[in-house]
């Protein structure tokens, strides 16, 4: 198969966008097409906030779950960082996931059936949670979980409020246009590190500041109930959170059947399926 995007070379190599924004109808998609994201103020109402919110306390409160493999805990703090594949662990988070709000504006955007290719509940608890660096998604889905084409699409749905302080989510509007492949190779078992601390895949502060100079800086916030629909190859990052105001949200990756996942790209092995799936059933 044609690697369109190549990437985790001997030098950054940046390549232009080969694949549409908008793979359905864009009437109404036309921001979300320009910039790369589209808000919805109140995809959910207060008592759907409350609903979810007490799933994902019991979750993180759950010896069970937080012994799994697929909860990621702060280094530091030993606080519960995340929770991946929530729509298999949760019957509740699996109905959001089949929400016609939720997986309808994914139909919508990637013009197919979709499947999930991840999920995960976020917690990013006060006091010290770490955030995230600055990184393309797709950069990272391409190399090491095969996916060959820019056709995935992500929504973070905020559980809690997102102030200007509590390590919010940034993005570069438009830098979806471009893909920048990162210098460097990709270690073997990447994602125990990488799930905490981005470093393969990572771009040059170069790289970073003709992009910011170019693009600008978005900072989401926005009250519990609100979400973040955007594009795969968006230059994204948030953070860290030293107030005292947990940023909690529910994210999920959905990918059209049509660009299923292959071998890596840039990857000695696949991930684990509970961070990029390996089923391909469409969300019914």
């Amino acid at each position: 198969m044609q690697d369109l995007y190549p990437t985790r070379g001997a030098t950054e190599v940046v390549t232009p966008r080969q694949d549409p924004v908008v793979w359905g109808p864009s009437a109404g998609l036309e921001s979300y097409e320009k910039d790369g994201f589209l808000t919805v103020d109140q995809l959910l109402a207060d008592d759907e906030v409350a609903f979810y919110r007490r799933e994902l306390e019991r979750m993180i409160a759950d010896p069970a779950v937080r012994a799994d493999e697929r909860s990621i805990i702060e280094p530091q703090s030993q606080s519960v960082r995340s929770v991946f594949e929530v729509h298999k662990l949760s019957k509740v988070f699996a109905g959001l996931v089949r929400d016609e709000r939720v997986v309808g504006t994914a139909r919508r955007i990637l013009g197919s059936d979709v499947y999930v290719h991840q999920s995960r509940i976020n917690v990013k608890p006060g006091f010290g949670a770490s955030g995230f660096y600055w990184h393309s998604d797709f950069e990272t889905w391409h190399a090491e979980d095969g996916l060959a084409n820019m056709r995935t699409v992500s929504v973070s749905i905020a559980l809690t409020e997102n102030h200007d302080t509590n390590g919010g989510l940034m993005i570069m509007p438009g830098s979806h246009r471009d893909f920048l492949g990162c210098a460097g190779a990709t270690p073997k078992d990447n994602y125990k590190k990488s799930l905490q601390m981005q470093d393969a895949g990572t771009p040059s502060d170069e790289a970073l500041t003709k992009m910011a100079d170019r693009h600008g800086i978005r900072l989401f916030t926005g009250r519990a109930g609100s979400a973040t629909w955007f594009d795969c190859n968006c230059m994204h990052g948030s953070g860290d959170n030293i107030t005292p105001y947990p940023r909690s949200n529910v994210f999920i990756v959905f990918n059209s059947v049509e660009n299923a996942a292959t071998e890596p790209f840039a990857a000695p092995i696949r991930r684990p399926e509970f961070i990029g799936a390996r089923d391909f059933t469409p969300v019914r």
